[in-house]
């Protein structure tokens, strides 16, 4: 059976940038420092960092006082920053700036008292942030939705007044279908300038695609509670070629590849490269050939740490984390 590597795949430069937050915070301040929520959905990137001296809480009532908090890379609502600042915490924020670009254009469209369409999944860290960056004070509304149907039922006071915006981290094909949907229904319909499915996503997604053309059986590695590598498992399962989610290399098995001659191999956004080079390592055990990287599109993108964080300070990620 030969192994052909997704290119991009796994850490994206949003991800990269809270792990640097965090190890960077503990560094220079040394530990506990508390993250609300999980920093990136990947257990084993959270109880690395935990094993440092990250305490990860739910809600901003289980850090002390004038305590160090970090917001994770969904990013938080308004009142959560309210709160940080009244209780005098000591804040870095970790949110990906393209996650912060939704927050603004979401604050914009509010200040514009428009009604905002948020497409997204209830119950996300990153879609309950962005909700909570929309202030009805102005006179508008924000609408959550989920799929097509959602779409077809939507009821606008003010379909002349309508805007939407996206989670970063969605079906690239099934976002593009609630959009038409929308645009059927509300020809007016204001967007933002530039899409906010981020080029991580796009990229990953695309590479996907781009297997499964080769491979009879598909393997992400990534966390279930992590959406981008849940839509690349989607991507399998609707062109029929079995695809399967794991966290690494235990939760492989075999008869998953009794009979198959190719095995694709991708990782979502938060999952790291090491625990890629153990799945291959399980499946050459398993008669597998030296894998195969297919020529995809290179990522330069790059995200600058908070300026208070900006100092040198010793390496602790690289050899663990990526393959540097």
């Amino acid at each position: 059976m030969n192994i052909l590597l997704a290119n991009p795949r796994g850490f994206c430069a949003g991800v990269e940038r809270a792990i640097d937050v965090v190890e960077r915070a503990i560094a220079l301040f040394g530990a506990p420092i508390y993250v609300r929520h999980e920093l990136v959905h990947n257990r084993h990137v959270v109880e690395r960092l935990r094993s440092m001296g990250a305490v990860f809480v739910d809600e901003l009532y289980e850090v002390p006082e004038k305590a160090t908090v970090i917001f994770s890379a969904h990013g938080v609502s308004k009142a959560v920053e309210d709160e940080a600042a009244r209780r005098a915490l000591t804040v870095f924020d970790a949110t990906c700036p393209l996650v912060t670009k939704v927050h603004m254009e979401v604050r914009r469209y509010s200040c514009e008292a428009r009604e905002v369409i948020l497409i997204g999944h209830n119950g996300h860290p990153e879609v309950e942030g962005t909700l909570g960056r929309f202030d009805t004070s102005f006179g508008g509304k924000i609408h959550l939705v989920e799929s097509v149907e959602d779409a077809t039922k939507l009821k606008a006071d003010n379909p002349f007044n309508l805007a939407f915006v996206t989670q970063t981290t969605l079906s690239v094909d099934d976002t593009a279908e609630i959009i038409h949907t929308l645009r059927k229904r509300f020809p007016q319909l204001a967007s933002p300038h530039k899409e906010d499915i981020c080029y991580a996503t796009q990229n990953r997604q695309d590479a996907v695609k781009d297997l499964l053309r080769k491979c009879d059986v598909l393997v992400v590695v990534g966390s279930v509670a992590s959406s981008n590598s849940n839509r690349l498992v989607e991507l399998g399962q609707r062109v029929g070629t079995p695809a399967f989610l794991v966290d690494g290399a235990d939760d492989l098995r075999r008869e998953w590849f009794d009979g198959r001659r190719c095995v694709g191999l991708s990782a979502g956004a938060s999952a790291p490269e090491i625990l890629v080079r153990d799945v291959i390592d399980r499946l050459r055990q398993w008669g597998a050939t030296a894998p195969r990287e297919l020529v995809g599109r290179e990522e330069r993108m790059v995200f600058g740490l908070p300026r208070e964080l900006r100092v040198p300070v010793p390496s602790v990620r690289r050899g663990r984390f990526t393959n540097h």
